[in-house]
């Protein structure tokens, strides 16, 4: 508004200026007399005002017409030379010759985000106190106020790193007085404390210095803890939250809560030896090496372990906790897990397990064998270590040891030919079964072939029964015929008896055969009664009566 104020001054003047003729000499005199004073009047406002935009801040700095700065000062008060404590905001500012006493500058309006903190750096006020290397804190109600240039300057404020800081939030502030650097506040995250190291002091009373004590009754140290807001280490930790803590005034350290896994696992060759068995049952082997890498989040390698002249690598899984009641003692007998992993449990449990595994007696197997008694016995050593720093030690687990494999390939030898017998003995079984059922599927098959083959064998059986019955009773028969014959013998004589049995013979075999009888035209005359004349002439056979004569004469000796 004001530059179109001046273009059309500036108008109306060279207008006059070129119809002077239109005017009276008198009248013209007063009108470029009126227009000078104008163009003073426009002049010295347009030297006095300063516009600032919303954004901005308008510093100043004094160089004419003003006294000059104390030694030692940077930022000069009301009437001196020099960067001024006073800022110009937003908006018109008409101020006696600004823009030629004063050289003005703009600067943004600084802004800090959210999840960051401003650390304050002032160029100007008295000196730190002796052993301090912060300025003295404001208190709630003074913190705003620092933020005045003046204020800060005529009311003790320090040079040097501030105290307090600036949260997220727009502030403006005198670029000349304060410095400004953005820094991340401190997260706590859940499951964790942080552990607060103070290196100023905040309270307003006196700061005890107490201790506490950790360790076992033979081993104890004295740590210092203090109350909050003293200088040293809190005793009670922060839960967890976000806090805009100054990182010159405060070390934050984060203990984590939560249960953690330290693993110390891999750094080693494995060796191992694989059985093969052929078809003819020869069992055959085979080394095979493999290199174990130790797993980017362990804790270490695996722990080597001398049993009877062998390094067995044992991997080994601990698991601790901090209580947050003990954060503090962690913090300060050592500085955090980290610390406490690498300075204490570490070299404690590989000193344990070399322990436990040196003993007189102690065999390698025992590693596999006696685990459980292995794991106890290192568990109950390396928990009186970890409440040395204030960590408790929940659980230790042995992992896989890498037992070398000479050790193990008699027992895999024995255990597979054991296998390889029980396999036989069910092979063997199982062809049982199969001649079984092929023996049975056979018979099924020839049932016809049998039942006539058990048929014939049941009439033989018959027929041999029948054939001895008929063999006794022609047996018995013979005997009682026998017992006959001897009865007519005592009756008749021995030759009556004997040549009676002959003719009996002879009529038999005459009537199977009747060609042997002839019957001749004789006439038969017996000489003596009891002899057989007549009947030899009937039959007229000279062999048999030859045969008649010699069984008569064979009597006759009898």
């Amino acid at each position: 508004m004001l530059m179109v104020f001046l273009s059309v001054a500036a108008l109306i003047a060279a207008a006059v200026l070129a119809k002077r003729s239109l005017f009276s000499r008198p009248l013209y005199d007063r009108i470029l007399k009126g227009s000078l004073v104008i163009f003073a009047l426009i002049g010295f406002l347009s030297r006095s005002f300063v516009i600032v935009d919303g954004n901005e801040i308008g510093a100043l700095k004094r160089i004419y017409l003003g006294d000059n700065l104390p030694s030692g000062r940077i930022i000069a008060l009301d009437g001196q030379k020099g960067p001024q404590a006073e800022i110009l905001g937003p908006g018109f500012h008409l101020k006696l010759f600004v823009r030629v006493l004063y050289d003005v500058e703009y600067f943004p309006v600084q802004e800090i985000p959210e999840g960051q903190y401003g650390l304050i750096l002032t160029t100007d006020g008295r000196s730190i106190d002796e052993g301090d290397y912060l300025a003295n804190p404001w208190t709630d109600g003074e913190e705003d106020k620092m933020l005045d240039a003046t204020y800060f300057l005529e009311n003790g404020g320090q040079k040097g790193p501030q105290f307090n800081v600036l949260k997220p939030g727009k502030y403006r502030i005198n670029p000349y007085l304060f410095r400004l650097k953005k820094l991340p506040a401190t997260d706590v995250p859940t499951g964790h404390v942080a552990v607060i190291r103070s290196n100023v002091k905040t309270s307003i009373g006196e700061c005890p210095n107490p201790s506490i004590t950790v360790g076992t009754a033979d081993n104890t140290v004295a740590l210092p803890l203090v109350p909050k807001g003293c200088v040293g280490v809190w005793e009670l930790p922060i839960p967890p939250g976000r806090y805009y803590l100054n990182e010159k005034a405060f070390v934050t350290t984060i203990i984590p809560t939560r249960l953690q896994t330290w693993v110390y696992k891999g750094g080693y060759t494995a060796r191992r030896i694989n059985l093969t068995v052929s078809d003819e049952g020869k069992i055959t082997q085979q080394e095979i090496s493999e290199k174990i890498a130790v797993p980017p989040n362990a804790a270490d390698k695996a722990i080597n372990v001398r049993v009877e002249g062998w390094t067995v690598p044992v991997d080994m899984r601990i698991v601790v906790a901090v209580n947050p009641a003990h954060a503090a003692k962690v913090v300060a007998s050592v500085g955090g897990l980290v610390q406490v992993e690498d300075n204490i449990i570490t070299p404690a449990i590989r000193d344990i397990l070399r322990t436990i595994g040196g003993q007189p007696g102690r065999k390698v197997l025992d590693f596999i064998e006696k685990r459980a008694e292995i794991v106890a016995a290192v568990e109950k050593a390396i928990v009186p270590e970890g409440l040395k720093a204030g960590v408790t030690i929940q659980e230790v687990r042995m992992g896989e040891p890498a037992i070398p494999p000479e050790l193990l390939v008699a027992t895999l030898r024995e255990q597979l030919a054991i296998q390889l017998q029980a396999t036989y003995k069910k092979e063997q079984d199982a062809q049982r079964e199969r001649i079984k059922v092929e023996r049975e599927r056979a018979t099924a098959d020839q049932q016809a072939t049998l039942v006539a083959a058990e048929i014939q064998k049941k009439a033989a059986e018959f027929t041999k029964e029948q054939l001895r019955l008929l063999g006794e009773g022609e047996k018995l028969k013979l005997l009682e015929i026998a017992k006959g014959q001897e009865a007519q013998a005592l009756v008749l004589g021995k030759r009556a008896a004997l040549q009676l049995a002959a003719l009996e013979k002879i009529l038999e075999a005459a009537k199977q055969n009747d060609k042997i009888v002839k019957v001749p035209m004789v006439q038969v005359i017996g000489s003596e009664a009891g002899t057989f004349e007549g009947a030899a002439a009937i039959l007229g056979s000279s062999n048999i009566i030859r045969s008649l004569e010699g069984l008569d004469k064979s009597t006759d000796k009898e």
